[in-house]
């Protein structure tokens, strides 16, 4: 868009919105405010003022190790006090801090340490198979930083050179003049999954990040008396900028270390004694804890609480089951690796309330949210035509602003990604209501195309796992010789459930709802579990390859 300059303001414009500001702040205002990482069997606690002092010593190790200004320093780790400090250090120091996804594969995190040029790997010491899978892959990486308690002679590894991180931070003078980085500088990157071809880079800028920290904060009504906890991984898409924006408000802030998705009990139990009252996590993470927290005899109290939940629509089951057990709120948010991540936020406009039945409310709060301040968001269709606001006409979701993505670093062929008036196009297929409620119906190449007809596999898996005995599910479209595209439902039943639901049963919840007899899938599959990808969505690509051919034998 081109810039129309006005009068001239007497304002410091130059001075630069830095990321390192942020915990400078956290420590001179909250010096005492905790920071709590769950360990195996013990919790490891120290304060804003005890983690900026550690910051310090990293900038000051990374620049003894050679690592210089633009440099990108790798982070293969949980979420752990070691990377919020290198959420500040690295950038801080001028380098980039590349987030290195967990669950990609060997081929793939080469492909985005490559990419990316990293010079070193910082990597947790329960993770160096993963980082030994990797580095005879790896071409610019200059040594490997081990993250562990240990002394690095007891450290087994094949990697080479190596080097302690608690070592090179004892050796650093903590003293250090921190560089008035230009704000536009990259202060950190993530790489894309779950599309087709190579991941892509995103790299985020400080003030975008600054920004979007801000806009957290405020959206998720963050302040001192709060205890975040981070259960989002930090190593995708900035851990959703969560970390930072509690440091901005001066929260306590609860990290969970290593977990799995089977076995939240342990986070529950945290969640309970250091008093959360805010987090963050995807229906993955949360419908198990529903589970765990079913089977309680006891159950806990989150009155209060807000838990921030993205990456896929919550299933209202999902939310009214933990707010009648615990008394915790889910709030529905939205955004991608290429938003940094925050679009919208869900929350129930105060008009609203009054005037809608409590059927009408958990409806809403199904739905994406609103724009978030300093975004503008539109639909359009294939041709690029604005769409209505009318919760009804449906096309791709574009957006732009301060921390939207304008490119994909070093990756020709993307540019159709982006609108000439600088829109990202998000893939995303929904609709805008007259309130600025979003609802997306399907990833645009997800929608389902029957007899000219669009069905929504989204509003249907929400519907299925509304049934009592449903645990998951995953509708896609596969093709159909006669319709063009069938939906297909794969279905998980709880395990005390098993043998009792029918195909007819489930289809009997679904055309009791709201779905026509011509929308219902002929197939209805029940499986043992549903396939996701990297970053905890439903991997529709594989599931359609696996399922290709249910259909082929009908007329």
């Amino acid at each position: 868009m081109e810039i129309i300059k006005g009068f001239p303001s007497t304002s410091q414009d130059d001075y630069q919105l830095n990321m390192i500001n942020i915990i400078k702040h956290g420590a001179r205002n909250f010096g005492k405010q905790q920071i709590v990482t769950r360990k195996a069997g013990s919790m490891f606690r120290y304060t804003y003022k005890d983690a900026y002092a550690r910051i310090k010593r990293l900038a000051n190790a990374l620049y003894g190790l050679g690592v210089k200004i633009g440099d990108r320093v790798g982070v293969l780790e949980w979420n752990t006090y070691r990377y919020y400090e290198m959420d500040f250090g690295i950038p801080g120091s001028g380098a980039v801090l590349l987030q290195m996804n967990l669950r990609l594969s060997p081929p793939e995190l080469s492909f985005v340490v490559n990419h990316a040029g990293a010079s070193f790997i910082f990597v947790d010491e329960t993770l160096i198979p993963i980082a030994e899978a990797i580095a005879p892959l790896c071409k610019t990486v200059k040594g490997w930083v081990i993250l562990t308690d240990k002394k690095l002679g007891d450290v087994k590894t094949k990697l080479s050179p190596v080097f302690s991180y608690e070592e090179i931070l004892a050796a650093a003078k903590e003293d250090i003049e921190w560089p008035n980085l230009d704000e536009k500088s990259a202060y950190a990157c993530c790489y894309t999954t779950g599309t087709t071809g190579n991941p892509k880079g995103v790299y985020y800028s400080h003030r975008d990040v600054y920004l979007h920290s801000a806009t957290i904060a405020l959206n998720a009504e963050l302040s001192y008396r709060d205890c975040f906890f981070q259960i989002v991984p930090m190593f995708h898409a900035m851990g959703w900028g969560t970390p930072q924006a509690a440091t901005m408000a001066g929260s306590k802030l609860l990290l969970p270390g290593r977990y799995t998705a089977d076995d939240l009990g342990p986070l529950v139990e945290v969640m309970v004694s250091e008093k959360v009252t805010v987090g963050d996590g995807a229906p993955a993470i949360f419908m198990p804890m529903l589970e765990y927290i079913r089977k309680m005899d006891v159950k806990p109290s989150f009155k209060g609480a807000r838990l921030i939940s993205g990456a896929t629509e919550p299933p209202v089951a999902l939310m009214k089951g933990l707010y009648d057990m615990t008394g915790a709120e889910i709030i529905h948010a939205y955004g991608a690796t290429e938003t940094t991540p925050l679009v919208t936020i869900n929350r129930l406009k105060p008009w609203l309330d009054e005037i809608y039945s409590e059927e009408q409310k958990w409806d809403i709060k199904r739905k994406q949210g609103y724009a978030v301040v300093g975004l503008d968001v539109k639909i359009a269709d294939p041709d690029g035509k604005e769409l209505p606001w009318d919760g009804k006409s449906s096309g791709e979701i574009l957006i732009r602003g301060p921390w939207i993505t304008a490119s994909y670093y070093d990756a020709p062929g993307t540019e159709t990604q982006f609108t000439a008036d600088g829109y990202w196009k998000s893939g995303d297929a929904g609709t805008i209501d007259e309130e600025g409620y979003i609802k997306i119906t399907d990833r645009v190449k997800d929608l389902i195309k029957s007899g000219g007809e669009w069905i929504s596999s989204v509003d249907m898996e929400n519907e299925l796992v509304s049934h009592p005995a449903v645990l998951e599910a995953a509708v896609t479209g596969v093709s159909h010789p006669k319709w063009e595209e069938r939906p297909i439902a794969l279905v998980v039943i709880r395990a005390e459930q098993k043998g009792k639901v029918s195909k007819e049963d489930i289809l009997a919840h679904l055309s009791s709802k709201k779905f026509a007899k011509w929308q219902l899938p002929e197939a209805v599959l029940f499986v043992d579990a549903i396939l996701r990808t990297s970053v905890g969505k439903i991997d529709k690509k594989v599931i359609r390859e696996q399922y290709k051919d249910i259909y082929m034998g009908s007329k």
